[in-house]
């Protein structure tokens, strides 16, 4: 019972320290609604500038611990100002990178000057033993926690007391509303960056006589103060140091009670992420911006010849290489594929993932004992790492059905370290007798020796084979039905989803391939000597691996490449040596500088820029053979000339068959039925109990004033809340319970009032999306065969509708308002649906674009077959467009009927007095 007590106050020291450091992440994400992933690195900085002032200049204790403070808050409002300020209207994945980047510049600073050994500090707070409860325990523990409480008593008074603490709630609130009080964001969030970084030198210089100094050591207190910090929703500093004394307490207890099991007490952290994340599915609220606009893609088509003289001149400079520019070189191509796993998950399907080392781990380690233990030969046992692997990126994709952005980058980041610190790190696991690692000998590949040891130019050849069949397969899902749909939830989840893409299978989807891709790269790392080394899979690499795709181009297959040559160890580092001695060194310090200046003038990357450089060469081309037997348009290679591809655009698809008979895109004739709606939202009734049909060729209205519940009762139909009770029936079949896009594939389709278009991708891949029904087999198939296929009749038909055929090749923000509106409901009609629900489909239309809508909407019902459910505030539209009138006010339905019997009922003229004109009003 002492040891249990003992180790609980020893856990409250250790949970202060916790605590601290999250207050100074909730303090930076408050002010600014950025997640501050350099938190640790900007406190280790800090307690290396108090370390270096007291031992090495002789500076007083005091004082030097104030000059470490003083040089974080610096460091926090530069990171402010340089990198963060200036991504204020980039993606939220750029503004992430950019913390990310200022982490990697810090750590490289430090490990350069200090190295990564760990310095033991003495305690300069009370360190007698004081008794508690019949318990020993060291008094700089006691000291610690009451300096946590100070600081949480004072954090929590002055924001909710002052007028500072108002302005910074008013800035995270509503960022408009709040300078137009005359609050400056910049000036708010600057002085929360100072103040939350001069936490972070606070705590790393009381935390390094607890664990020592060192590089590694402090950075990695991210993943303990983030879970503290989560604990508390990033706001409440009350809660957080609760949470932080909590981890900090079982850590503790952990330590000393469970220490048969390989890193548990450091898993705790983790736990408590997952816990949190997984329980409250969207936990951080992120904050974005209207402007922000997601990394540019490449379109992944392949030029075979060029990509075989690519390939010949690699194969010929490795044949030529000594063993180091043989051993760089594979260093490069590793690392490569490491970047292409990113660009899987993270460029394609948007998953900000940081588990790409411990992945390619996971595939070092299931091939590693699939050769040691039961002999396999190299080629088994790297189809055993790269399948093995996959059901564990399906694991770390769980998280990703609930939640993603930074939340994801949280949760993976610490799923991957808890993966290192339970088995990498684990011996009894990782390692075989007699070895540093398991020992898995010298390798052959179809009788042929081709051991990295003896023969690193093989091995070489070897692993540039493997990266550009890699290469191919993610070119080849880029442009396949599969890609359309990862590409389609990157973009939009709720649009996606609306045309019946399983968002979940997608994210799944990705993360699998991923995960094959970084378990391939690992098993080349590990097999390249005669032992598997887990050091080469340490978790916080991620990070840089992630900087590295982001310097080449999330969204570019020619970006790895050139990423990987900013890496230690590869083949721009030998170069560098050649041309600077010693400039090796330095490259994990100028891939960060080169990071930052990436996201501040091109997030696009490298590969953006070559794409440019091909598309002018192909538009040259073009221009003087026209259009070539694939069928590239101008417009085409136009597209390309802007960069929305990575200069190897794909052939047009052919829109121009003869006309289709009418009968080829009637909808299936299926009435909707719904029964008895609800739809709660805590206290407040949004629908109650709404009742009515839609039959198959007509156009039935749904009006009401702001906040009648249309939109709520859309949202219910299609299964966008949970908040809903009743029966919805689609034909003979009850949807009720089922998903969205189940909802979408059995003929439900809607459009959303905000549009919710696929912005990145172009007019012609908005309608693919909406109209490719992948088989069974589909994913699979993809991987080795994308197809092309024509637009099915109906899309061709919706297109000469709907006015689009001349804007087919467009990117979606180069239409004008009016056309965003009908791609939004061609997009719609495109999923072939029975019933087709418009949200408010003409708002901000003029009357004469109302006037074509309109004639367009009863086209659908007369020619197509469909019921239309219209909701739309232009009451005359409705009234000439509809068969049938639903009026609802305050949730329940008021009236129905034709839209004379709806002008004329009294009910209506009370409810709707408001929004009808007189003569409207009149029976």
């Amino acid at each position: 019972m002492d040891d249990i007590l003992r180790f609980a106050l020893l856990g409250l020291g250790l949970g202060a320290l916790y605590a601290l450091t999250a207050h100074g992440i909730v303090l930076v994400y408050r002010g600014s609604g950025v997640l501050n992933f350099a938190h640790g690195a900007i406190g280790m900085a800090g307690a290396y500038v108090q370390w270096e002032l007291a031992v090495n200049h002789g500076v007083p204790y005091w004082p030097a611990v104030a000059c470490g403070v003083l040089g974080s808050t610096v460091l926090g409002v530069l990171t402010h100002l340089l990198v963060i300020r200036p991504l204020r209207r980039a993606s939220s994945l750029a503004r992430l990178v950019g913390t990310l980047a200022v982490f990697i510049v810090l750590t490289a600073v430090a490990v350069k000057r200090y190295g990564d050994s760990v310095q033991l500090v003495p305690a300069k707070l009370p360190s007698g033993l004081v008794e508690i409860a019949g318990a020993t325990v060291s008094e700089d523990r006691i000291w610690l926690l009451v300096i946590a409480v100070v600081v949480t008593a004072a954090l929590h008074a002055l924001y909710k007391r002052t007028l500072f603490g108002l302005g910074t709630t008013a800035v995270a609130e509503n960022q408009g509303a709040a300078a137009s009080l005359g609050w400056s964001a910049d000036l708010i969030a600057a002085a929360n960056w100072g103040l939350g970084s001069a936490l972070a030198g606070l705590t790393g210089i009381l935390i390094v006589p607890v664990i020592g100094l060192s590089v590694t050591g402090l950075t990695t207190l991210l993943l303990s103060a983030l879970a503290a910090a989560l604990v508390g929703r990033f706001s409440s500093f009350p809660v957080t140091l609760a949470g932080g004394l909590v981890i900090g307490v079982v850590q503790s207890e952990l330590t000393r009670f469970g220490s048969d099991v390989t890193g548990l007490a450091a898993s705790v952290p983790f736990l408590v992420i997952a816990l949190m994340l997984v329980a409250r599915g969207r936990a951080l609220p992120l904050r974005g911006t209207f402007l922000e606009r997601l990394p540019a893609l490449g379109t992944g088509r392949v030029r075979p010849v060029p990509l075989a003289l690519a390939v010949a001149t690699g194969l010929l400079l490795i044949a030529l290489s000594s063993p180091l520019w043989a051993d760089a070189i594979t260093n490069t191509l590793v690392l490569s594929l490491i970047i292409l796993s990113i660009i899987v998950v993270t460029g394609y399907a948007g998953q900000v993932s940081l588990a790409a080392y411990a992945l390619a781990g996971t595939g070092a380690f299931i091939a590693g004992h699939a050769a040691a233990d039961w002999g396999w030969p190299f080629e088994l046992a790297l189809l055993a790492g790269v399948l093995g692997t996959v059901p564990i990126g399906l694991l770390f994709a769980l998280p990703a059905v609930r939640t993603r952005g930074v939340n994801l980058a949280i949760i993976t980041l610490g799923l991957g370290t808890t993966l290192e610190t339970m088995v990498f790190q684990n011996t009894d696991l990782s390692t075989t007798p007699g070895s540093d690692g398991i020992a898995v000998g010298k390798q052959t590949l179809f009788g042929i020796d081709i051991s990295g040891v003896d023969h690193p130019q093989r091995y070489a050849a070897v692993v540039l084979v493997m990266l550009v069949a890699a290469t191919l397969v993610v070119a080849n899902v880029r442009r396949s039905r599969t890609g359309r749909r990862l590409i389609a939830v990157r973009a939009n989840e709720r649009a996606a989803a609306a045309l019946g893409i399983d968002v979940r299978a997608a994210k799944l989807y990705a993360f699998g391939l991923s995960a094959a891709i970084a378990a391939l790269a690992g098993v080349l790392t590990g097999f390249r000597s005669t032992s598997v080394v887990f050091a080469d899979f340490a978790s916080f690499e991620s990070i840089t691996a992630l900087g590295l795709a982001v310097i080449g181009g999330v969204g570019f297959l020619v970006g790895p490449l050139f990423a990987a040559t900013f890496a230690a160890g590869t083949v721009g580092a030998r170069f560098g040596d050649l041309v600077l001695p010693g400039l090796s060194e330095w490259m994990p310090l100028i891939g960060g500088i080169i990071l930052v200046l990436t996201l501040v003038g091109n997030q696009d990357g490298i590969g953006r820029e070559v794409g440019k450089q091909a598309a002018a060469a192909e538009r040259r081309l073009l221009s003087k053979r026209g259009p070539n037997r694939a069928g590239v348009t101008q417009d085409a290679a136009a597209e390309v000339a802007e960069g929305t591809a990575e200069g190897d655009e794909s052939a047009a698809p052919d829109v121009r068959p003869a006309a289709p008979s009418q009968a080829s895109h009637r909808a299936p004739g299926l009435p909707l039925r719904v029964r008895d709606l609800t739809v709660r939202y805590g206290g407040v009734v949004a629908v109650d109990g709404l009742s009515f049909d839609i039959e198959p060729g007509r156009v039935v209205g749904l009006i009401g004033p702001n906040g009648a519940g249309k939109t709520s009762a859309i949202d219910a139909f299609t299964g966008f809340t949970r908040a809903a009770s009743g029966s919805v029936r689609l034909g003979d079949r009850d949807v009720t319970r089922l998903p969205v896009h189940r909802r979408a594939g059995s003929g439900l389709s809607r459009s959303f009032q905000s549009l919710e278009l696929f912005e990145d991708m172009s007019v012609l891949d908005n309608l693919y999306a909406a109209c490719d029904r992948p088989g069974p087999w589909t994913y699979l198939k993809d991987l080795v065969r994308p197809g092309i296929r024509p637009l099915p009749a109906h899309v061709l038909v919706a297109v000469r509708e709907f006015g689009l055929e001349g804007a087919l090749d467009r990117p979606v923000g180069d239409l004008s308002y009016g056309e965003r509106r009908l791609l939004a409901i061609a997009r719609a009609v495109a999923t072939s649906p029975s019933v087709l629900l418009l949200d408010e489909p003409a708002a901000g239309l003029s009357d004469d674009e109302s006037r074509e809508l309109a004639h367009l909407v009863r086209r659908l019902a007369e020619d197509w077959g469909m019921g239309v459910l219209l909701v739309e505030h232009d009451v005359d539209m409705v009234m000439s467009v509809c068969d049938e009138v639903v009026v609802l006010d305050f949730g329940r339905r008021i009236c129905v009927g034709t839209p004379e019997e709806v002008r004329g009922d009294p009910a209506v003229r009370a409810a709707y007095l408001g929004d009808l004109a007189p003569e409207e009003v009149a029976p």
